[in-house]
């Protein structure tokens, strides 16, 4: 298959294939229409042999380096901000170049070093310029960074991206028109007999003659007559006037009270005569059925006598001796106005006997109040205040009070040196002093404090020294 010979192929396909060159332009790079026009700059950034960046400048414009964020390449170097390297004049560009920089140009007379255009060059300001043409190209090295560039024709321009035929349809063509017609005719269909329901085109013809009639009717109703009084004629007043009649007499009102006047206390007590009298004739309907049997009877279920309790003479009075009429009898119900005794008879027929011991001995032991100084450490720990009000407190409150169950003389203050390990726990508790405090309660206290939890106060820890009021309260 090797050895095939390609003119064994057709003629025409043979020579068309021997026609063709490498790098030959297809029809359709041929089909890209040329972009005509002055060429513009195609710069490369190197640094360390290695190109870190390369840009064309579609745009033909000056072209800044330097240390400054707004220059086209930020170069650091001993430039100024912005430093034109490559400048537009007019229709044509040129190279602006210091002398630290270095690098070698091809022009139309030749190849040739930064330092040999000096001569050549025109001198603006610092800086030498150099006009360059079309076909120029070459290197610019300033300090560790290395610039190369050439003309190029500029880019083609890149059409403007458009969406799909597709996409861009509008709503018309994104509609089924087939189902659309079928659902509307099918709402056609249901609003059409719903509203045939509603309609009234099956109602019962009415005769428009019996209407008419009876609207006729209503309108031509006669309204009812409106009674007048006749005015009397001048002689059959004078008639009237003429015969004699006897004048009514006149009742005079009773005289008024004024007002915010006291009723009279008679007929006051008139209306309360009359209310108790209304009140009984009540009673006297009811017949003393079961309505009012409640009422008349006492706490045990008898019936009352209200005679008998109207004539008692018991009860609370400053004619006898002892104020309370009770009855007499040790145990008995008190039943006011019955007997005798008073609140002597509440007692029984006999006391009890004469005892010369004295009673169970009952202990006071005082309430203790405990207090706490600020607290002193050699290095400061961030919640010392809170730990010794939150957690040793309360303990060296409940020691105290245990040792005044068994002395509840003693009172004083106590000093607890406390160590703190640089993780925060506690090494050692220890009484530094004890004024007035027994040792069992001192030492209950440095043994509250040994279980409090600190915060890390730093790697050499610290001590705090902690002092204590102890004030009893009573007893």
């Amino acid at each position: 298959m090797s050895q095939m010979n390609p003119g064994g192929m057709g003629p025409g396909l043979g020579s068309q294939m021997h026609s063709g060159r490498p790098g030959q332009m297809t029809a359709v790079m041929r089909a890209i229409q040329a972009t005509t026009g002055p060429k513009v700059l195609r710069i490369g950034l190197v640094a360390a042999g290695r190109i870190l960046e390369e840009r064309i400048v579609k745009q033909r414009t000056n072209v800044t380096v330097g240390p400054s964020e707004k220059s086209t390449f930020v170069v650091q170097a001993n430039l100024p901000a912005q430093f034109k390297l490559f400048e537009l004049v007019g229709n044509d560009y040129h190279l602006n170049f210091l002398d630290g920089m270095t690098g070698r140009i091809a022009l139309a007379t030749g190849i040739t070093d930064l330092a040999a255009l000096k001569g050549q060059a025109k001198r603006v300001g610092p800086a030498y310029q150099v006009r360059l043409s079309e076909e120029a190209r070459g290197k610019i090295v300033i300090g560790e960074t290395t610039f190369l560039f050439q003309f190029v024709a500029p880019p083609p321009v890149q059409p403007r991206p458009q969406l799909p035929l597709s996409v861009k349809g509008g709503v018309a063509s994104q509609i089924d028109w087939s189902l659309t017609i079928i659902a509307a005719f099918s709402f056609l269909l249901h609003f059409g007999l719903v509203g045939a329901m509603y309609s009234d085109w099956m109602d019962p013809v009415v005769n428009e003659d019996i209407t008419a009639g009876l609207i006729d009717m209503v309108q031509r109703t006669v309204p009812p007559p409106v009674e007048t009084s006749e005015a009397p004629t001048p002689s059959a007043t004078a008639t009237e006037t003429a015969a004699p009649t006897q004048a009514p007499k006149v009742q005079q009102a009773p005289p008024t009270k004024p007002a915010g006047a006291a009723p009279d206390a008679k007929v006051v007590q008139g209306l309360i005569n009359e209310a108790d009298q209304a009140r009984i004739a009540i009673l006297a309907a009811l017949n003393g059925g079961p309505n009012i049997n409640g009422a008349m009877k006492d706490d045990n279920g008898a019936p009352v006598d209200l005679n008998s309790l109207a004539n008692r003479q018991g009860g609370i009075s400053n004619t006898g001796g002892n104020g309370l009429n009770l009855p007499g009898g040790a145990g008995g119900p008190i039943q006011p106005g019955r007997g005798g005794g008073g609140l002597a008879s509440l007692r029984g027929e006999k006391t009890g006997g004469a005892s010369d011991s004295a009673g169970v001995a009952v202990k006071v032991v005082p309430i203790g109040n405990v207090s706490s100084e600020p607290a002193v450490a050699t290095v400061p720990v961030s919640n010392a205040e809170a730990v010794i009000r939150s957690q040793v407190h309360p303990g060296a409150k409940r020691c105290y009070q245990k040792g005044l169950e068994s002395d509840p003389s003693q009172a004083g203050k106590v000093v607890i040196l406390i160590k703190v390990a640089p993780s925060g726990e506690v090494d050692s508790a220890t009484v530094a002093s004890n004024n007035g405090l027994s040792a069992q309660v001192a030492s209950c206290i440095a043994t509250v404090a040994k279980r409090a939890k600190f915060d890390a106060p730093g790697a050499s820890g610290s001590t705090i020294s902690v002092p204590f009021n102890f004030v009893r309260q009573g007893g």
